[in-house]
């Protein structure tokens, strides 16, 4: 199984409702997007599923990607690692899926597929963790990181 990390990209401190859940994207969050979109529409496969965080900073960010997601309540800001891991079917989905949520849950989920550690490892705005599960031979599986992208390095 492929499991793609995306943070939403740069956005706005506050919002004009003052709910965390409301803040918008950047100008600067709103090119980050694109410019990833653009690499990531290169590379996904087609049946890719896509998770998105509620929160409209993550709603914005998936928008550029110019594909069918689905909003997902576990992909909140305040979600934990199981919640994520859940939604995603993680190990078992068949198709690759492509988070697009939150820090500290999208660096916490790395550092715990990767090392099995519950220390938040940085995911930079706008930039994706692909991570594949596989199965080896003998023994259990492991996971494999396929890239780290940054907007500013596609």
């Amino acid at each position: 199984m492929d499991l793609i990390l995306w943070r939403h990209a740069d956005a706005d401190e506050t919002s004009d409702s003052g709910e965390d859940l409301d803040r918008a994207l950047t100008p600067k969050g709103e090119r980050q997007a694109k410019k990833m979109a653009a690499w990531l529409n290169q590379h996904l496969p087609s049946s890719t599923k896509v998770l998105v965080s509620p929160a409209r900073r993550a709603q914005q960010t998936a928008q550029a990607l110019d594909r069918k997601f689905k909003t997902v309540g576990a992909l909140a800001p305040d979600a934990g690692v199981e919640a994520l891991l859940a939604a995603v079917r993680w190990p078992d989905a068949r198709e690759p899926v492509l988070v697009v949520g939150h820090q500290p849950t999208l660096g916490l989920t790395a550092a715990y597929l990767m090392a099995g550690i519950t220390t938040p490892w940085s995911v930079k705005k706008g930039a994706i963790w692909w991570l594949r599960s596989r199965q080896r031979l003998l023994g259990d599986g492991e996971v494999v990181i396929v890239t780290v992208r940054g907007p500013d390095n596609v």
